[in-house]
């Protein structure tokens, strides 16, 4: 199964991961980050779309 991250450093907490795939990204609101959820599942059709749509390119998935 792949594996979905986010590069914490370089997120930008513009939460566009978010707003494409919330089945599998949150954002942490006392940090101002993104994150990806312990539970997700990292195969969701919206993944790449989330990836693509990421202004800081900190997302990845292997």
């Amino acid at each position: 199964m792949a594996q979905v991250e986010i590069d914490r450093d370089e997120c930008l907490g513009c939460e566009a991961c978010v707003e494409v795939c919330p089945e599998v990204f949150d954002f942490d609101a006392s940090e101002g980050k993104a994150f990806v959820k312990e539970d997700a599942n990292p195969d969701e059709a919206c993944v790449d779309e989330a990836i693509a749509s990421c202004p800081a390119s900190c997302i990845t998935k292997e």
